[in-house]
């Protein structure tokens, strides 16, 4: 019995319902730290909570929002979804790609005809300085569709590549809802094993003080009985 629990015996105010509901200090139990934890009244409306890193209590309340479950539920749906997005976009890009470069070698082709003419004339006709000019001219769009060519190829490679990369995020999506699915597992499990048939209602409150618990305004048998006698001489 606490020396607070002594005085409102005395004073005959003392409440069992109230004492049932009475919040369990971190002293009962010395293997629990006892830290100053600052509370924050606004925090304590669930419909209002908002996590704070200052604040150490009290914890999320369990509504959507905090459900670990749900969360990573909408994380991986989330990676699902937009994993295939993903996808979709590169293999139009891909698909553009591969049309360009087809396009690009007939366009080369062409100038390549258009060189050996003008090869031809050049030879043939050597004082035509035109001649001369559009086969230079050949040889330097040849030489940019050569480059557009490989550009083109290395963009293919790299949309490979983007693809090779988004399918370790898909791996990271199953690693996610193996955890999830463990969870749910083990919750499942904690579930039956506390499973009971008895009521919380109907269960004994916990009690207050127990031997051995460190409390430095516990009231013994020897001071209470000096405080009954000392009441009686009144």
């Amino acid at each position: 019995m606490t020396q607070e629990e002594l005085n409102e015996l005395i004073l005959g105010n003392f409440n069992n319902e109230e004492t049932k509901k009475e919040p369990q200090s971190n002293e009962e139990n010395p293997l629990i730290e006892t830290k100053t934890i600052k509370i924050n009244d606004k925090n304590l409306d669930i419909n209002h909570y908002r996590v704070s890193a200052d604040e150490e209590w009290p914890p999320p309340p369990p509504t959507g929002d905090h459900k670990v479950v749900n969360q990573l539920d909408d994380v991986t749906k989330g990676l699902e979804v937009k994993a295939t997005q993903v996808f979709d976009q590169l293999e139009t890009i891909s698909s553009n790609a591969d049309l360009i470069s087809k396009e690009i070698k007939k366009i080369k082709s062409y100038l390549e005809s258009q060189k050996e003419l003008f090869e031809k004339l050049s030879s043939q006709f050597p004082n035509i300085i035109t001649f001369k000019e559009s086969l230079k001219s050949s040889n330097e769009m040849i030489k940019q569709v050569n480059i557009i060519i490989e550009k083109s190829n290395e963009n293919s490679d790299c949309i490979l590549q983007a693809m090779d990369i988004m399918q370790y995020q898909d791996i990271h999506r199953q690693k996610i809802e193996r955890v999830v699915n463990i969870m749910r597992t083990l919750a499942k499990y904690l579930n039956s094993m506390l499973d009971t048939d008895i009521d919380d209602e109907k269960r004994v409150s916990s009690a207050t003080y127990i031997e051995g618990d460190k409390k430095s305004d516990v009231v013994d048998s020897d001071e209470i009985e000096a405080l009954i006698a000392s009441l009686g001489k009144k």
